[in-house]
């Protein structure tokens, strides 16, 4: 029998898609002749709102700013650990007025917020894990945020090197299923690293590509609800052998521009 798994209730920050759009190409994702549906990605990221609060989550939403696309992408703008905000400081500069909007939005929240020295893209490359801040590099955060945001927040951050550009963000190839594991593609990874993971997570659910080409791993769990792409068949039933409950959502417009769930989804942790 699968182990008996305990959700706990999160905290989520999100921002409405009122102004999203793939006007530019920063991944291989996104393609400016491929338009967007935009009243579909409005209804799928209301869909994933209701979802969370239907299973017990706060969520709270920062104002959408005009000329921002990406801000939908609230996972990138910030981590936060035990009430502390390490900032954002984007790779891309159609993105970094982003920071700013973010910012004031914790700060009016009570919140102080440190703003990076060198590139880093919050929860897109840092992913609390148990005792451990995974932090990938290789396309957008730069290796020198690492070491800042482990003086920050005193805990020990694993460095691990992206190599496949469809999966250049951490948080689209790996994400924490609990205090304890998480599930990753270990071809996203440099050979180095994937024995990183495989001595820290011995019992991970590993991703096929496609399956992490689906979005899979742009998941948000709570311990026992994964939320999760419907696309990725094969990771679900995983999940449900480990006992985990997934919850799918589809997000597929929000594909065309290289997010989905966790790519929405910045959690507050207190």
């Amino acid at each position: 029998m699968p182990t008996s798994r305990v959700a706990s209730p999160r905290r989520y920050l999100v921002c409405e898609p009122r102004h999203f759009e793939v006007r530019y190409a920063i991944n291989p994702w996104m393609r400016a002749e491929v338009p967007v549906d935009t009243a579909r990605a409005a209804r799928q990221w209301s869909t994933l709102i209701d979802t969370y609060r239907a299973h017990g989550h706060a969520v709270e939403s920062v104002p959408p700013v005009p000329g921002l696309p990406d801000m939908v992408f609230a996972a990138n703008c910030a981590v936060v650990m035990r009430g502390r905000v390490f900032g954002s400081l984007f790779h891309a500069p159609e993105r970094r007025p982003e920071s700013t909007a973010y910012e004031t939005w914790f700060k009016a929240a009570g919140f102080d917020v440190y703003r990076p020295e060198s590139v880093c893209e919050g929860e897109g490359d840092l992913v609390p894990a148990g005792r451990f801040l995974l932090a990938g590099t290789g396309f957008r955060t730069a290796r020198a945020a690492h070491h800042e945001a482990q003086e920050f927040f005193g805990a020990p951050t694993i460095g691990l090197q992206l190599v496949d550009p469809h999966f250049y963000h951490l948080d689209t190839a790996l994400f924490a299923l609990d205090e304890e594991n998480v599930a990753y593609f270990p071809d996203a990874f440099s050979p180095g690293c994937r024995e990183v993971l495989a001595r820290l997570f011995p019992d991970a659910v590993l991703a096929t590509r496609e399956d992490a080409m689906a979005f899979g791993l742009n998941s948000v769990s709570d311990g026992r609800h994964v939320f999760i792409a419907p696309q990725a068949t094969g990771l679900i039933d995983q999940l449900t052998d480990r006992g985990y409950v997934p919850v799918p959502v589809d997000l597929s417009e929000f594909h065309k521009a290289g997010g989905g769930i966790k790519c929405c989804t910045q959690e507050i942790r207190s």
